[in-house]
């Protein structure tokens, strides 16, 4: 790290100082990783080996505070194997600086400014890692963003999401290793970082993985197609909730929508679509008929206006990446409806 920023700052090696700090121990205080004088620039550093969203969250929060403490001033620095999107964001709205080791960079302070995008990953692991927020381990995560203020026991949280504890105790062990998850004085779990485990998951998230139907419906407006379906759906006494910005709606009246995404339990019948008026085309597409990956999506599901919809937080989730004002309607959901700044 010392290195790459020697390159970007065009300083010499012979300027470049490097204090490891001391790790924290019995009655001493959290140190940040390394201190770095690169010419006229003082540098708080703190490096993850992973730039996922949960370690950049935690990184960045954690640096400010150091920056804060030394008495020289200091530039707060997080530096990762390759900053994500959502690294760079979190980064960004934490006003820390950051570069990685795959060439990539953003350096911004007085009498500095170094911006460096688009070098590929040179960090890759081979194979697919094991996720925290695969569909199944996400009913875990899911249940601990639905209710914040709680905790659970290990095994009431197994029951709670319908999981077996020995899978439930390897999820929560991981969460807890990324700091996401924290035990309370009696042993309890509870959300440890509220935005850094949401921002983590959605990271991760992706919609396209569950099984989606995509159609049209002949009709005026989005908020009379939800109804048509949602009505056809109550017939056939089949579970289903509204969620993208049909949910968003439902949730915070955020602005009109053409596109109705519904999850639904089951296909339904030919005869059923036939009845609402659906035919599966792509071209003029404006339903989509969601059998989700993972039956977790429902938990937390809540009516609005006579029509079921997801929770807030499986909304903002499947807001994600998907068309028209859907990254607006993401933003104003978490800003009124999620929680935030929760830390243990």
């Amino acid at each position: 790290m010392p290195k790459r920023l020697a390159e970007l700052l065009a300083v010499p090696p012979s300027r470049i100082k490097v204090q490891r700090q001391p790790a924290a121990g019995h009655g001493k205080p959290v140190q940040a990783d390394l201190l770095v004088t690169a010419g006229d620039f003082n540098f708080v550093v703190e490096w993850k080996t992973t730039g996922q969203a949960a370690a950049v969250a935690m990184a960045a929060r954690a640096v400010q505070q150091f920056a804060a403490q030394w008495k020289k001033k200091s530039i707060p620095l997080v530096t990762v194997p390759y900053m994500g999107e959502v690294g760079r964001r979190l980064c960004e709205e934490a006003d820390v600086c950051w570069l990685d080791l795959s060439g990539n960079a953003h350096l911004v302070a007085p009498g500095l400014r170094v911006t460096i995008e688009g070098k590929p990953n040179q960090f890759k692991r081979r194979g697919r890692p094991r996720s925290v927020f695969a569909p199944k381990s996400a009913r875990i995560v899911r249940r601990l963003l639905v209710e914040p203020e709680s905790t659970f026991t290990q095994r009431a949280l197994a029951k709670a999401v319908g999981l077996d504890e020995g899978f439930t105790s390897r999820i929560v062990r991981q969460l807890e290793e990324q700091r996401l998850v924290a035990r309370d004085a009696a042993g309890e779990l509870k959300v440890a970082d509220y935005d850094a485990l949401l921002d983590a998951w959605r990271e991760a998230y992706d919609f396209s993985k569950h099984h989606i139907v995509r159609g049209h419906i002949a009709a005026r407006t989005g908020d009379e197609i939800l109804h048509r379906v949602s009505d056809q759906l109550k017939r056939d006494k089949l579970e289903y909730a509204a969620t993208g910005l049909a949910g968003a709606w439902l949730l915070n009246q955020f602005a009109g929508f053409r596109l109705v995404v519904v999850y639904v339990s089951q296909l339904l019948s030919a005869e059923a679509r036939q009845k609402m008026g659906f035919h599966e085309e792509q071209k003029g597409e404006n339903v989509w008929l969601v059998v989700p990956n993972d039956e977790g999506v429902f938990d937390g599901a809540v009516e609005s206006g006579g029509i079921r919809c997801v929770h807030p937080v499986q909304v903002y989730m499947d807001l994600k990446d998907q068309p028209e004002r859907s990254a607006e309607a993401a933003e104003q959901l978490r800003v009124k409806l999620l929680r935030k700044d929760g830390h243990a």
